[in-house]
Order: C-alpha cells, then structure tokens, then sequence
C-alpha cells in the first residue's frame, strides 16, 4: 500500500498551519505520528539510517528514498501530521560545503576544520560542488520526482552562522576572538549568512514548486519559505555579546524568512530570550530543556513569557502525551502550539483521543 496521505490531506493541512502561523488557528497544531500500519510490501534490504553520510557511495539515491518510502509507508498520520522526510547530514552541515571534512556516527555528524588558521586569513566562499552537497542534491531530486508532492521533503540542517565559524575556529579560540578580532568574527558571521541564504535558495529550486511547502529539520509546515534558526555557541557567551554578535544576523535572517522558529537549546540560552522575543520578525521558540534538565512540563515561566511575547511555542512530545495538556493548562489555553512527536502502536488511542480533544481530528 502506498503512503497514506493523499490531496485532501495536504489541502487540509495547508490551510490549518496557514491559519496557525496567522494566529487565526483557536487550537494547537497536534502533529503526532503512529507507527505499526502495514506498509503492504516487503522491507526493504538496505538499512534505516538517521545520518545519511553513513549510506556509502555505492547505495543509489533510488535506493534510500525507497527505504524512505516504506518507513513513511509504515506510519499513520493524525491530527496535523503529515509524512515529511529530512535530509540529514549533520547539524551545520554547510561547514562540509565550504570546506571542513565531516565525521559521521550513527546519531549526528562532527565537522573538522581542514586546517587550523588565523582568523584573518579564513575566507568562506561558494564551493558549488562537493561530495555531500552532490549527494544531497541528488537525494532531494530523486525524491521529487518519486513522490511528486504527496510527501514533504525537508531542507537539510544548514546550521546556524556562529556554530559553522566555530568549526573553522573551534569555540575556545572563538570565544577569545570575540574581544581579540570583533571585527574578524562580524565579517566571516556576514559572509557565512551570505553562502546561508545562497545555498538555502538553490537546495529549494530542487525542491520547488513540486514539494508541497517548506520545512526545516524539525516539521513545521508552512507554504512560504520558513527554517529554524539556532546559535548554540551563544550557550557560552553573554547577553552583551549575544546582541552584538548574533543578534544583528539572526534579525536578517528572520526579515528573509517568511516565518522563522528559534531553537532554544539549553537552560544556558534562556539569558538571551528576552532579547530572541524583541525580534518583531521572529514568529516562535522551539524550547529544548535538554537531558540533564526537567523535561518540558515544568518551564512554565518560559512558556508564558513566549505567549506574552506574542510568538508561537513548538513542544516535542518524545516520551509524554501529556506535555500538550500540561503546558496547555499552565497557559490558560492551547493556543499557539505545536506539539510533534511521534507513537508507538500501544499509544495509538492516547493519540486518538488527544486529537479529538483539541478538535484536531480531520479538522
């Protein structure tokens, strides 16, 4: 059996994010995947990865979007979900486009710098070719073609502009540059946002107009061009110099950005919200507590002060059901949400019943 998602779905679900990202939407968004349908078809031989550099070059594209195709095969859309594919090949993989080599394991990718330089004598150029940005071309391409529009196929994880100077510089002897050569680290971050918006435009010719909309790494549907932007590095650095070193970048990148998301890693990024929420372009924050924290029904401060801010809040549901209800009664309401995450088939009427809750039930 193929994907189980056809036209009405993605009319339907155009227009219920169309609605959300308007604040028109009076529910959450609730997009929660079920895994145990029968596919209808056998497995295929070639393995599941979630890094795809782990796939050798002797494993066709043809191959991997039809692993891709049997794995969406095999899931059951409710509420807001729809089948989406990302094309992972590590967190700021364009630092592998301008030049560092790539280390893959089975949950992410490390970049290396080539070499070790003088922050003066680093230049970021466009390299239209290089061995991953080839395979993710052909990738994407290929998935185009085979789905033609039935399934979203998400832009790869392009990385935030100081994380991808802090693999030419790892972060130590950035953190020193920033009082040593301000000026340095402004120009690379300006020329890194520059080769950011390039390759970010020229990876959506392939995807458009055929896919369906626009995703990041994490799926947030939206019909106009929309990314989740992030800044790990500034973990490590005051408000201070979080407003004069990534601020004015991100502001940029969220006035090109028809909507734009904040991924807000770490209890250490939470000094640097009040100034995330005074950026009028940026719609919503993705708060990530981390392992080593409370999980994330016990934020409640954090989440009022995105409501009263005015932005949309994205909750991942690894582990509870419950958070949406949580949060939402922390809240008052469940407005401006949106939950993702994914279920086994013993959750599949926890599931059900959540949507139905929220009205999100073919809604």
């Amino acid at each position: 059996m193929p994907i189980d998602f056809g036209p009405d779905k993605w009319t339907r679900i155009r227009e219920n994010y169309r609605r959300w990202w308007a604040g028109e939407l009076d529910r959450p968004l609730i997009n929660i995947t079920v895994s145990g349908r029968n596919p209808g078809r056998p497995e295929p031989k070639l393995p599941r990865h979630f890094v795809l550099p782990n796939y050798g070059p002797e494993i066709s594209a043809e191959q991997i979007v039809d692993r891709w195709d049997y794995d969406l095969s095999c899931q059951k859309y409710y509420g807001d979900a729809f089948p989406y594919i990302w094309t992972n090949f590590g967190p700021g993989v364009i630092a592998e486009f301008l030049g560092a080599r790539a280390e893959a394991t089975d949950r992410t990718v490390w970049f290396h710098p080539p070499e070790l330089r003088e922050i003066a004598d680093i230049h970021f150029t466009h390299h239209p070719h290089t061995p991953c940005l080839d395979r993710l071309r052909d990738l994407m391409a290929v998935a185009v073609k085979r789905w033609a529009g039935r399934v979203q196929v998400s832009m790869t994880d392009l990385g935030g502009n100081l994380d991808i100077l802090s693999t030419f510089r790892p972060s130590e002897q950035l953190l020193l540059d920033l009082y040593d050569h301000p000026r340095e680290v402004k120009r690379l971050t300006w020329e890194a946002h520059e080769l950011w918006f390039r390759y970010f435009e020229e990876l959506n010719a392939i995807l458009q107009p055929v896919n369906p909309g626009y995703t990041g790494w994490t799926p947030i549907f939206s019909a106009e061009p929309c990314y989740m932007l992030q800044c790990d590095f500034c973990y490590m650095i005051s408000p201070e110099m979080f407003d004069e070193f990534v601020k004015p970048e991100l502001v940029a990148a969220c006035k090109r950005l028809a909507n734009s998301f904040y991924h807000l890693d770490g209890p250490g990024q939470l000094r640097h919200l009040d100034s995330l929420l005074a950026i009028k372009e940026l719609k919503g924050v993705q708060w990530i507590p981390g392992n080593a924290h409370p999980d994330m029904r016990h934020w409640p401060e954090v989440y009022r002060k995105i409501r009263d801010a005015g932005k949309l809040i994205q909750l991942y549901s690894w582990d509870a059901l419950d958070t949406l209800d949580v949060v939402a009664d922390q809240l008052g309401s469940a407005k401006g949400i949106i939950v993702v995450g994914d279920a086994g088939p013993q959750q599949e009427d926890q599931v059900l019943k959540l949507v139905e809750k929220y009205g999100a039930a073919d809604a």
